[in-house]
Parts: C-alpha cells; structure tokens; sequence
C-alpha cells in the first residue's frame, strides 16, 4: 500500500498522520520513475546516491546513466521530501565540496535548497 493513514514521526522530527510507503513500489516503478526524472534532469551526473533507505532504490535506478566523469555532479535522490534536512545533512556530511544536483519524486511541500521534485503537495499555508 502506497499511501497510509498513520501518525509518525519524520526524519526531522515533524509528527505526521499519513504516509507515503514508498517500499511498496516494485523496482520497475523505481525505474520508470528515474526516467521520469530524466526527462527533466539534462544535466549530466557522475554517479546517483540515494539518501537511507527511501532513496537507495531510486539511485540504483539512475545510476547507470551517470557519466562517471569526476567533473560531474553527484545527483541525490530520495523518495519523499518532508522539510529538506536529510537532503541537507546528507549533502553537508558526505559532499560538502561537491556540485550536486537534488531530486525526490514526492514532496510533501514545494522543496527549497535546489531540491526538485516531480510531484508535489501544495503548502498547506497557501490552500
């Protein structure tokens, strides 16, 4: 089941009461999602890391069309975007000196920090 009604609390500490269980996608979703990305993203990337554990699935689906060119970004991907800080921890820890290039297919509010992505709630403040 993709969307489930449940109180969690996220990476950032933000209390939710639905969520998008992006485990429940099968590899040949995680594939047509990345060539979804494609299809906006013409930049070219080195090498796709996925931010643990939701975007691990969607990187080793982009990753084969990186150029492995050390010039290149690095392209980071996860499943959903919440507040941004695991994109922002996880870009500041690992690539603090990189040019990198963000991506997340949902978004539980328009992104910020770079961040794309190519389905996204509206902010709850603007409805």
């Amino acid at each position: 089941m993709l969307f489930k009604e449940v109180d969690f609390i996220s990476h950032a500490g933000v209390p939710l009461s639905w969520k998008l269980e992006c485990e429940a996608l099968s590899i040949a979703e995680w594939s047509c999602l990345a060539k979804m990305i494609l299809e906006y993203e013409k930049r070219p990337f080195s090498i796709a890391m996925g931010i643990p554990r939701g975007g691990v699935l969607l990187a080793n689906a982009l990753d084969r069309y990186g150029t492995n060119k050390a010039k290149d970004p690095i392209l980071v991907v996860d499943d959903v975007y919440t507040t941004g800080t695991s994109f922002r921890e996880y870009c500041e820890d690992l690539f603090p000196d990189r040019d990198v290039i963000k991506w997340c297919v949902f978004a539980r509010k328009p992104t910020t920090d770079g961040v794309k992505a190519l389905f996204t709630m509206p902010d709850i403040e603007d409805i």
